[in-house]
């Protein structure tokens, strides 16, 4: 029997609050959480398809009671919890390297403190990621980085996204999701070339090969609420490419993936959820399946762990968001 060539699943557990805060609302001081709802419906999904994955949690979650109970429901599931940041704020690349420490340092001793491992993988909110974070992953000993998101798409999902928002002061926003220039970059994943030869591996979220466009969970809902037939059809041709073209996919969650807007209020701008928390669950059923029968499932740091990697890109070639 041939083995089926590997993929990844992650999801990022990105909350109530940190929507409506990149959102410009001011109603994500108070941090509503739909955590209590989210996690065990993914849980759930994940358990019916005896999959083990990666949860990348956010700092300012970990030490509230919520997030830690589902760090610590996750991790004991068995699957790897990664670094979101503390504050996911999508725009690290303002940031001092004093500052991106920081950020890292918090998240970390917040996980080991809800009983999880410390985390070796990081994923920047906003696919936000600069030389300066590379360095500091690698330095304070992290395997891998999966923020980059190869497409030509993020200039109109920022556009839709500061649409829909009010207005506000500068807070980093006109930024969001990076440039044109991120078309460009690779969809394999690879190691970073560094001055101090970094061992760091970078695992992009997997775009549709050839076109760049998205297959992440938000995108292909946002698709099913225009039609299911059209949604399955785009994924199954994402994976037929995704094996014809040698791309191992990792395929990238949220916790809006299986809520309704009814569970998450405030979020009428997002994409998708005007659909049933129900019908997002079996649809999200359904992506996991197919994915596992073309491919072999693995959290992304079982990925790494697995695989051999040859290809290399210098860290000094890493576009700038804009």
């Amino acid at each position: 029997m041939t083995a089926r060539p590997p993929a990844s699943v992650s999801i990022d557990l990105d909350n109530l609050w940190a929507y409506l805060k990149t959102h410009g609302d001011p109603g994500w001081r108070r941090y509503p959480s739909f955590l209590p709802a989210a996690v065990p419906r993914l849980l759930e999904v994940l358990g019916d398809q005896r999959l083990t994955t990666t949860v990348f949690a956010v700092g300012a979650d970990v030490v509230r009671e919520d997030g830690a109970k589902a760090v610590n429901e996750i991790s004991a599931a068995g699957h790897e919890i990664g670094n979101h940041s503390f504050g996911h704020e999508p725009w690290l690349h303002r940031y001092s390297r004093d500052r991106l420490e920081e950020e890292l340092r918090r998240t970390e001793d917040a996980i080991v403190t809800a009983g999880a491992p410390p985390p070796v993988g990081f994923r920047g909110p906003g696919f936000s990621v600069t030389r300066e974070l590379i360095e500091v992953l690698e330095e304070r000993g992290y395997a891998y980085d999966a923020s980059t998101l190869p497409t030509w798409i993020g200039p109109l999902a920022r556009a839709y996204h500061n649409r829909t928002a009010p207005p506000s002061v500068d807070d980093g926003r006109g930024e969001l999701f990076g440039g044109f220039s991120r078309v460009l970059a690779p969809v394999h994943a690879y190691r970073w070339r560094t001055a101090a030869g970094s061992a760091l591996v970078e695992l992009p979220v997997t775009t549709m090969p050839l076109l760049r466009t998205p297959i992440h969970g938000s995108y292909l809902l946002q698709l099913h609420g225009v039609s299911p037939r059209l949604a399955r059809a785009y994924f199954k041709t994402a994976l037929r490419l995704c094996l014809v073209r040698g791309v191992a996919p990792s395929l990238l969650l949220h916790p809006t993936d299986v809520l309704g807007g009814a569970e998450a209020s405030g979020m009428e701008f997002f994409p998708g959820m005007a659909i049933q928390g129900s019908r997002k669950v079996a649809w999200l059923g359904w992506v996991l399946k197919t994915l596992r029968e073309h491919f072999d499932v693995v959290g992304t740091g079982e990925y790494v762990r697995r695989t051999e990697l040859r290809r290399e890109r210098a860290v000094t070639r890493l576009e700038p968001l804009r």
